[in-house]
């Protein structure tokens, strides 16, 4: 008899005399946790790794290759023009509190999305709708201002899942989506609980329980991973520690890539760094390697502009910005020669913490102080991401093909170059494949010589896992912890 019984949850199956133990359930590891519970109302990659395609769905979805895929819509039909999209739902999707998905329930999300005041996170993605129609009950037309040959991919974000008008006001802390699992409960400080949704109008989760777990410290999250409290950590916080969970045939150790574009953002609308001269002495002060080593132990890729190298339109741009404090010393001499003292704010991630500290070092090399603030992530979204009250800070953007962020104005780090909104705008309305590659390449180059931000690396997917887990996504195309098809080997 071989059996397998962890936290009280197994399955008996007996066979030919024997008697073995299906996995039911699954701990999964996170450093942060979410500061709430509705993707289309928070910035914090955190709410979509719990809820993104578990809890809540959109009208298309990202698969694991980042591929645009049906969702709860199972087709579409594109106008001539390119204006108009006619959506045909799924029928027979149930929200988790037993309501029917209607075209309704579209109808309000988009137009609850775009509205004035709304609190979604990436307006941008709807911006260029002019209506939402109920056709009949399952048909949706959706009509924009003009062509957008990346609609469909924007649909597929966490920020344009679709809610219903019933819930949509205490999603932040009792979710209720139409996904393969259900909220359970949220123990603030610890950890959310989803449960096995068996109304899903889709194939149903091997698993029948999922637990998010919040260990913010990596010492706290190898002795997790070590002593089987979590059975998978998808983005682990101790990459220094991978090599003995690689020499440890009871472990998995799951090695990709993500959309997490890491940046030294910087204030550009404020003093002293509204002069490119600064903002490029910083560029040239860091050595992008030594804080990969340093911090991320040599996993990550070297970049030079905010996308993605495996993207097929990046352009290595890192020798623009390369490690020169001769260079970065004499741009300083000139702008600010009485010297240079700035505010660095950190946010919990290592990454941050480590990261910053190195730059710190670089930054002093070259005659620049800081002064290091280090923020958990509610006060880093209040003060940096909303309020913009900062200098200078280090995070991973791991939305998917989000160099549009370049030309909100009211964005944190303040750029908006008329002529990047510009080529922005251009992008949204051209759906040719070889005219949208050479405005991408222009985007990219515009923000590398304005020394926008400092481009330090793309942030890699360092995963642990238990060996029997089979499922998990190797890349992360999107900010997500999709336990759609996760199982455990028998």
């Amino acid at each position: 008899m071989i059996h397998h019984l962890r936290r009280g949850v197994a399955i008996w199956v007996f066979s030919a005399g024997a008697v073995m133990a299906q996995q039911a359930d699954i701990s999964i590891g996170m450093v942060l946790e979410p500061p709430n519970l509705d993707p289309t109302a928070g910035a914090a990659a955190a709410i979509d790794e719990v809820v993104y395609a578990n809890v809540f769905e959109g009208l298309t979805r990202f698969g694991p290759d980042g591929s645009v895929n049906p969702g709860l819509a199972e087709s579409w039909q594109i106008s001539a023009d390119g204006t108009t999209y006619t959506f045909t739902l799924r029928g027979g999707v149930t929200f988790h509190d037993g309501t029917t998905l209607t075209a309704e329930d579209v109808v309000f999300t988009l137009d609850r999305a775009r509205a004035e005041g709304s609190t979604n996170a990436q307006p941008a993605i709807f911006a260029n709708i002019t209506s939402v129609e109920a056709v009949d009950e399952l048909t949706v037309r959706v009509t924009l201002d003009g062509p957008d040959g990346a609609f469909l991919f924007d649909m597929a974000w966490g920020d344009a899942v679709i809610v219903a008008a019933e819930s949509a006001d205490t999603n932040a802390t009792a979710p209720i989506g139409t996904g393969p699992f259900r909220f359970a409960n949220w123990a603030q400080g610890d950890r959310v609980d989803l449960v096995r949704y068996d109304a899903y109008w889709g194939t149903p989760a091997a698993l029948e329980a999922a637990t998010f777990r919040f260990i913010s410290d990596p010492n706290a999250a190898f002795a997790a991973m070590m002593a089987g409290d979590v059975d998978a950590f998808p983005n682990f916080p101790a990459p220094e520690t991978l090599a003995q969970f690689e020499a440890d045939p009871r472990f998995s150790v799951i090695v990709g890539s993500t959309e997490g574009e890491t940046i030294l953002a910087m204030n550009n609308a404020q003093a002293p760094l509204d002069d490119v001269r600064i903002r490029q002495a910083i560029a040239h002060a860091i050595n992008r390697q030594d804080i990969i080593d340093g911090a991320m132990f040599g996993y990550g890729t070297p970049i030079g502009t905010h996308f993605a190298p495996h993207h097929p339109d990046y352009v290595d741009l890192t020798g623009l910005s390369a490690h020169d404090p001769d260079a970065a010393r004499a741009l300083l001499a000139e702008a600010a020669p009485d010297g240079l003292t700035l505010r660095l704010a950190l946010p919990p991630p290592a990454y941050a913490r480590r990261g910053g500290e190195i730059i710190a070092a670089q930054l002093r090399a070259v005659g620049i102080e800081t002064e290091i603030t280090n923020l958990e992530w509610a006060q880093w979204l209040e003060q940096v991401f909303r309020g913009r009250d900062f200098d200078l800070t280090i995070v991973s953007h791991t939305e998917p093909m989000d160099i549009n962020i370049y030309a909100r104005p009211d964005y944190y780090f303040q750029y908006a170059r008329p002529e990047f909104v510009a080529l922005n705008d251009a992008l949204a309305t051209t759906s040719d494949p070889a005219a949208r590659s050479a405005l991408m390449v222009q985007m990219q180059e515009m923000i590398a010589g304005d020394y926008v931000n400092g481009y330090l690396f793309q942030l890699a997917k360092t995963g642990v896992a238990n060996a029997a887990i089979q499922g998990l996504w190797a890349n992360s195309p999107t900010q997500a912890n999709d336990l759609t098809g996760v199982s455990w080997t028998q």
